[in-house]
C-alpha cells in the first residue's frame, strides 16, 4: 500500500512520502508539518515556490494539472540536484520525468 502516479513508476508508503515533502519543504524554508493540512494553521499562501502544488495536495489522491506539471517538475530537480539520499532520489526523479511526461501530453499527473 502506499502512493503510485501516473506516467512514472515512482512509489512511496504514505510515511516515506510525508518525508520526502517535508525535506522538500525544509529546502524552501518551510515546516511542513505547521502548515494547514498537516497539523498546523501556516499558510501555504505564505510562500511562493513552484513547489508548491506538490507539498499542499493530498498524499492519497487527486491530481496536479499539466501547467502545475511544467512547473513543479523543474523546481523539484532543482531541488534535488544536491541530494544523494537514494531512499528519495531515485523515487525523486521518476516523479518528476512522470510530470515531464505528462505536461507533454497536456494531461494531469494523477495521485492513485
Amino acid at each position: 500500500m502506499g502512493i503510485n502516479f501516473s506516467h512514472c513508476d515512482a512509489h512511496w508508503c504514505y510515511g516515506l512520502f510525508h518525508e520526502f515533502r517535508v525535506k522538500l519543504a525544509r529546502e524552501i524554508g518551510m515546516d511542513l508539518n505547521k502548515m494547514e493540512g498537516f497539523g498546523g494553521n501556516m499558510s501555504f499562501s505564505d510562500f511562493n515556490d513552484d513547489i508548491l502544488p506538490l507539498l499542499n495536495h493530498s498524499d492519497c489522491e487527486g491530481e496536479l494539472s499539466a501547467e502545475e506539471c511544467r512547473h513543479v517538475a523543474p523546481r523539484l530537480r532543482e531541488i534535488i540536484a544536491s541530494w544523494n539520499e537514494e531512499d528519495y532520489l531515485q523515487e525523486a526523479l521518476s516523479l518528476a520525468e512522470g510530470m515531464e511526461l505528462a505536461a507533454r501530453k497536456s494531461q494531469s499527473l494523477i495521485f492513485c
